[in-house]
């Protein structure tokens, strides 16, 4: 019938809260918040060596961390295990050539980049965490600044690196290719996007779709222990194309409002 439990159809997302700028000591940050879903995302940027087969490259780092509190089956080691794998997931996503340029951290080949760790924390947990964390880290980078560098040499040849010291002056990431995660739940014969815990609690196979903001699949997983019809993963994946596309351009409009208020907005942080 096209119609949920909480009144949505099979292609709605909840509402999405989401602010960036929330940490003050970080080079950038956001708070999604997905119906009972709240996640933290902070990137900071930390001068690195390149790796030895990228070496005109920087390069970003995942960390996940699953709050005890966030739900009752993260207490002891159970959070952990989720946390690596929404690690390797994000690297996964990540891993494509397109989402970041890589190239305009790069300060000195071979010898200096700019290391983007980017630290996840699941504050709670209702449902639909892929999702929510994509579009928490790609609000994070857009957020994020970087410090211009310039790289000074002297006569005998050693290189010294000094940092700019207008706060203003600095480097943005081009977020255009981030992809976000949409997420569809096999239900019956039918998928739906966004589930809740109820309809995850009911979902035996999904397919997890990183989408670009054109629409392109960068790549797939399936999570889950049911199986899925080849046919239904065809629709599986046009439907994710078309809701990614909409979730794109919701989210870089409300980036571009919270941009453009500068230093007059008002932060509402963990007090809203």
């Amino acid at each position: 019938e096209d119609l949920r439990v909480d009144g949505r159809g099979c292609e709605d997302y909840r509402c999405v809260e989401v602010e960036t700028d929330v940490v003050s000591n970080t080079s950038g940050s956001a708070r999604v918040k997905l119906g009972h879903t709240d996640i933290l995302v902070g990137v900071k940027a930390e001068m690195g060596t390149p790796k030895l087969e990228k070496p005109d490259e920087g390069y970003l780092e995942f960390f996940v961390d699953c709050s005890a509190n966030a739900t009752p089956e993260f207490e002891g080691r159970g959070g952990e295990e989720l946390g690596t794998e929404i690690a390797n997931i994000l690297y996964r996503v990540f891993s494509s050539e397109s989402s970041v340029d890589l190239k305009s951290l790069c300060i000195n080949p071979r010898e200096h980049c700019w290391v983007l760790y980017v630290d996840v924390l699941l504050l709670e947990c209702g449902g639909n965490l892929f999702d929510a964390i994509s579009i928490a880290v790609k609000a994070a980078l857009f957020n994020t600044r970087i410090p211009k560098v310039r790289v000074l040499e002297d006569e005998e040849g050693s290189k010294e690196i000094e940092l700019s010291d207008d706060p203003y002056d600095c480097i943005r990431l081009n977020v255009d290719d981030v992809p976000c995660i949409v997420t569809l739940s096999k239900i019956g014969y039918r998928h739906v996007v966004d589930a809740t815990l109820q309809e995850e609690a009911c979902s035996l196979a999904s397919l997890l779709i990183s989408v670009t903001s054109k629409g392109a699949l960068t790549s797939m997983k399936k999570v889950g222990k049911g199986s899925l019809d080849p046919e239904s993963i065809f629709e599986m994946m046009e439907m994710g194309k078309r809701v990614g596309k909409s979730l794109h351009i919701a989210l870089q409009k409300i980036l571009d409002e919270e941009e453009s208020l500068g230093t007059s907005r008002q932060k509402v942080g963990f007090l809203g």
